[in-house]
């Protein structure tokens, strides 16, 4: 593996860390969620839950992991360009910032890692 490669990697596992993070920071927001925000917080939560491990997916498998780069680089690109279009919503304001970043980190570990090559097929693949 060359050093761009793992450092492509590297990128997609720190994603993880943070998502990771961000669920485990999301629990206490669901236990101490009101009623009428219960089902939102849960949804978020959960949701960083699902993008730790499709970020370690691609940090682990880079180059076999199709469709899984597109979908988690159009959901952070269609979070950002909601950012923009939010305004100063308070949860805008924070979490914006974030998938504009996480957009970037994607489109970078994409590059290094040669991850477009994940749509190959690879030889003695079972389909």
């Amino acid at each position: 593996m060359t050093l761009t490669y793992r450092i492509g990697q590297g990128l997609m596992a720190l994603a993880a860390l943070g998502a990771a993070a961000a669920f485990i920071g999301g629990v206490g927001h669901i236990a101490d969620a009101p009623t009428d925000r219960l089902w939102i917080e849960s949804w978020r939560t959960f949701g960083f839950m699902v993008f730790a491990g499709l970020f370690t997916l691609l940090a682990w498998r880079p180059t076999r992991s199709p469709l899984i780069w597109e979908l988690v680089f159009l959901h952070k690109v269609a979070m950002a360009t909601t950012y923009w279009a939010a305004g100063a919503v308070p949860e805008a304001s924070q979490a914006g910032p974030v998938d504009l970043v996480l957009c970037l980190m994607i489109l970078v570990a994409w590059g290094l890692t040669g991850g477009w090559q994940s749509w190959r097929v690879q030889k003695g693949a079972v389909s």
